[in-house]
């Protein structure tokens, strides 16, 4: 059967059925256009893609920099922490030579002492009465002793050296 038109199928619908057809197909077909046309347009989906790289690149960029400064903080603190270690250390150690020095230092007096105690002794046992006085105020003041021991060799040197002439 046909209708006036001379569609077939058409049914009883008539022209009004066909104009929707019409606008339907012709909507299709804009869509299928608007389609082919974003695939033919590739500066508009290069632009498209690169502003999604633009995007992905700053969000990469942000995180990339958080990390780096968390990795920064915790190199600053790890190395902060090191370097009271190392301070708290070398502060021990002071203490420690430095007590160690003291005690030395305690026990090289003590045997000094001893020592001169014990050089007095024989001192005072050893010499002649006349001179014991000189030789125990020499052990108890060697310094002044060496000076005038010194100035007596240095006069018998130049006496030696340069005898009197007749």
């Amino acid at each position: 059967m046909t209708d006036r038109a001379g569609v077939p199928g058409s049914g009883s619908h008539g022209p009004e059925e066909l104009r929707r057809q019409i606008e339907q197909t012709r909507g299709q077909l804009g869509d299928t256009v608007a389609e082919l046309a974003g695939r033919i347009d590739v500066k508009g989906r290069a632009q498209a893609r690169a502003a999604d790289l633009r995007d992905k690149a700053g969000a990469m960029t942000v995180q990339l920099r958080s990390t780096a400064a968390q990795a920064g903080h915790k190199v600053h603190d790890t190395a902060t922490a090191a370097g009271h270690r190392v301070h708290d250390r070398a502060l021990a150690a002071g203490h420690t030579a430095q007590e160690r020095a003291l005690r030395a230092g305690h026990t090289a007096q003590e045997r000094t002492a001893e020592t001169g105690h014990a050089l007095e002794r024989k001192a005072e046992r050893g010499v002649p009465w006349p001179a014991r006085p000189v030789v125990t105020a020499a052990v108890r003041h060697p310094r002044p002793a060496l000076v005038i021991g010194a100035a007596l060799v240095f006069a018998a040197v130049v006496a030696w050296r340069y005898p009197k002439k007749p």
